[in-house]
């Protein structure tokens, strides 16, 4: 069989993330112990013949050198986790294969926004906190929206996370607008939704859901023009980066128009400075970056991993290799 090691410096995290069912199923197709490896460990050189690595947050960096001579057999990395631009490059710089479980991290995050996205339509957020002071005035705001029928949703970025949202928006009846610099015209029409410029959507949504990428070229996109036009009793999602938005503006947009909404479970900086008005506002409501895999969820990354690992040893398919090219362009 073919040897394999679990890599983290994140014990806890492997933990959650690898439980019993999963490394039953990962020795069914590995020689490979109950045991975590940590990059000091593999340093100490009895790595030689380890051909595959299975890891999770906390997977460490390793130097070219490093990889040559202390894991010279290794073949492929499953990382139970999203992002691999920690570690990515210099691994397949050697030729060895990354696989990333970024699109089962994607699924909880869709779940929440798409969760997100049809209590704001129903007023939900802001009728609350106004029920507990006047139960009359807050029957009246909720009057105010539209509902999940016919409501205007701008979806902003159409990557793993923003397309799961899409799709799952479409068994609603309702226009989904979606800001994309990949999308063609001829996909928008298979979907059933319409292409928009960052301002239209911005202007003529009643709800926004930001799911775009995490570049420098994303940085403050999301500015002052287009947070100054959301509508009235439009509400703003943030499930993607807190330095997408320009928060000092947001602030502004939101004291100008009280009857506007912000959903906010990333900030820049995270968590929000102290005395920041994200604390204050009471149309602002603040979680602390749960959106992505949490409790049980976390195990559904090991599975994908699990099964990439079987796919690639049988010859069949695997769906989530991470190449060079997409390094440039993925999260």
């Amino acid at each position: 069989m073919k040897k394999a090691i679990y890599v983290s410096e994140q014990e806890r995290d492997y933990l959650r993330v690898y439980q019993a069912e999963t490394k039953t199923r990962i020795a069914k197709s590995f020689e490979i112990e109950d045991k975590l490896y940590t990059k000091a460990d593999v340093l100490k050189g009895g790595c030689l013949d380890v051909e595959y690595i299975f890891s999770t947050w906390g997977m460490t960096a390793f130097t070219v050198e490093e990889i040559k001579k202390y894991l010279p057999s290794l073949k492929a990395i499953f990382y139970a986790a999203g992002s691999v631009q920690h570690f990515a490059k210099e691994f397949l710089d050697c030729g060895v294969k990354v696989f990333s479980a970024w699109m089962a991290n994607a699924v909880p995050v869709a779940e929440y926004a798409v969760a997100q996205i049809i209590l704001a339509n129903k007023g939900f957020y802001q009728s609350t906190v106004r029920a507990r002071a006047d139960y009359f005035d807050a029957k009246e705001f909720f009057r105010k929206f539209k509902g999940n029928y016919d409501a205007n949703i701008g979806i902003l970025g159409d990557g793993a996370i923003g397309s799961m949202v899409i799709e799952r928006l479409l068994e609603y009846k309702l226009n989904v607008f979606v800001y994309s610099i990949t999308m063609t015209e001829d996909r928008a029409k298979e979907l059933g939704v319409t292409l928009c410029s960052l301002e239209e959507i911005f202007s003529r949504c009643d709800v926004i859901s930001n799911h775009l990428a995490n570049n420098p070229q994303t940085v403050g996109m999301i500015n002052r023009k287009c947070l100054s036009s959301m509508p009235d009793y439009a509400t703003f999602i943030n499930t993607g980066r807190g330095a997408q938005v320009d928060e000092t503006a947001l602030i502004e947009a939101l004291e100008q128009n009280p009857t506007r909404t912000a959903v906010l479970d990333v900030t820049y900086p995270e968590p929000p400075e102290e005395g920041s008005k994200l604390y204050t506002l009471p149309n602002v409501f603040l979680t602390p970056h749960i959106a992505g895999s949490a409790g049980n969820e976390v195990r559904r990354m090991a599975e994908y991993m699990a099964q990439e690992s079987e796919n690639l040893l049988s010859g069949n398919s695997t769906k989530y290799e991470v190449t060079k090219e997409m390094l440039r362009t993925m999260a």
